[in-house]
C-alpha cells in the first residue's frame, strides 16, 4: 500500500532533502573514497558520481515543484514538463559520461508528425524507462503520459513531478486488473496532438525466470495458443494485452510506436551492473511507427503478438557481443 499523498509530501520529501544536505556536505569525502577504492575501471568513483548527481537532481526537482506550488503555478503542466525534461537531460548526460554508455537509436518512421501516439516498449535492463521518456520529451518534443506502478510514488521526485502531470499510477499485480485498465483508458482518452502515451505491456523487466513464469500462467489460464507463441519468443515476456487494447480503443485515431532495445538487458543483478561498468557495448534501440489507418480492427491480440515476435527477432539479431572484461 502506498501512503496517502499528504504523508508522502510531509515525510518522504523532507527526508530526501535532509539526505541531500548530508550528501552534499560529505561529497568531497565520498569522491575521495571512490577514487581511492577504484582501480583500473574506477567503478566506485563512477557510481558515486552518478548517485550524488542523481540525488542532487531529485532534490532540485522536489524544491522546484514546491516553489511552483507556492507561487500558484502548480497547475501549469508545461512547467512540469519542462522540469521533467531538464531533470532527464542532465541525468542522461551524467550517466552516459560516467558509465561511457553509447546509445544508438534507429528513428521511428514519420517522426516529424504531430499525431498523438501510443508507445509500446519492451522492458529490460536498468534505466530503460528513463531513456525512453528522455527521448520522447527531449529529442522528439513529445508530452509523455506514462503508465507507472503505484509504488513509484514512494520516490519524492517522481511523486512531485509526475504526479502533477497526466500519468497513471496503477496498482501492482495483486490488485484487480480492471483498476489498471480503467486508468489506462482514462489516460488514453485525453491524448491530443503532440502527446505520447508510454506503456510497457510486459508489466516488468525481462528475466528468463519471469518468462517461464509468464508462459506457465498463460497455460494455467487456458490460453494455450498465447503460451505457445510466448514459448517461441526467447528475448521478451508475453505482453499483457488488456491494457494495451483498452488504450487503442479509447484513442482510435492514434498511431502506435513499438520500441525494441538491447544492450543492457543482460544486467539483471547488482553484480551484473558492477561488472559491466564502464559499458563496453552500446545500447541499441529500434522504433517502428504504425499509422492508425494500418492497425487492424479485428484480432488485435494476434497483431500485438506478431509485433512482439518482430521485437524478439530484432533483439536476437542486434544484441551486441560483450567483450571480455577484467574482474
Amino acid at each position: 500500500m502506498v501512503p496517502p499523498r499528504l504523508v508522502r509530501r510531509l515525510v518522504f520529501a523532507p527526508l530526501l532533502i535532509a539526505l541531500a544536505v548530508v550528501v552534499v556536505v560529505l561529497t568531497p569525502l565520498l569522491l575521495l573514497v571512490g577514487l581511492v577504492a577504484s582501480r583500473g575501471r574506477h567503478r566506485v568513483l563512477r557510481l558515486t558520481v552518478v548517485a550524488v548527481a542523481g540525488l542532487a537532481l531529485e532534490t532540485a526537482a522536489v524544491l522546484v515543484s514546491l516553489a511552483l506550488w507556492i507561487t500558484g503555478n502548480g497547475s501549469r503542466r508545461e512547467r512540469y514538463y519542462a522540469l521533467c525534461g531538464w531533470f532527464l537531460a542532465r541525468l542522461y548526460g551524467v550517466s552516459t559520461r560516467a558509465f561511457r554508455l553509447v546509445v544508438e537509436v534507429q528513428e521511428p518512421l514519420n517522426a516529424s508528425s504531430d499525431r498523438p501516439v501510443i508507445v509500446l516498449s519492451r522492458h529490460a535492463g536498468p534505466g530503460d524507462s528513463f531513456l525512453i521518456v528522455h527521448f520522447l520529451l527531449n529529442v522528439y518534443g513529445r508530452r509523455p503520459r506514462i503508465v507507472l506502478k503505484a509504488a513509484l510514488q514512494l520516490d519524492p521526485a517522481l511523486d512531485a513531478v509526475l504526479g502533477r502531470l497526466p500519468n497513471a499510477f496503477v496498482p501492482g499485480s495483486g490488485a484487480p486488473r480492471e483498476q489498471a485498465v480503467t486508468e489506462i483508458e482514462r489516460l488514453a482518452a485525453g491524448l491530443g496532438s503532440g502527446d505520447a502515451m508510454l506503456i510497457f505491456p510486459e508489466g516488468g523487466n525481462f528475466t528468463p525466470r519471469r518468462r517461464v513464469r509468464a508462459i506457465r500462467r498463460l497455460r494455467r489460464q487456458g490460453q494455450r495458443a498465447e503460451a505457445e507463441r510466448a514459448r517461441k519468443m526467447a528475448n521478451v515476456l508475453p505482453p499483457h494485452v488488456a491494457g494495451t487494447l483498452a488504450a487503442m480503443e479509447a484513442a482510435p485515431t492514434t498511431d502506435v510506436i513499438f520500441v525494441a532495445h538491447t544492450g543492457v538487458d543482460d544486467l539483471m543483478s547488482v553484480g551484473d551492473v558492477w561488472r559491466a561498468i564502464p559499458m563496453r557495448q552500446p545500447l541499441r534501440a529500434r522504433w517502428w511507427r504504425v499509422p492508425y489507418e494500418e492497425i487492424p480492427v479485428e484480432d488485435r491480440e494476434r497483431w500485438l503478438y506478431d509485433w512482439w515476435k518482430t521485437i524478439d527477432a530484432w533483439i536476437a539479431e542486434n544484441r551486441p557481443v560483450a567483450p571480455e572484461q577484467p574482474a
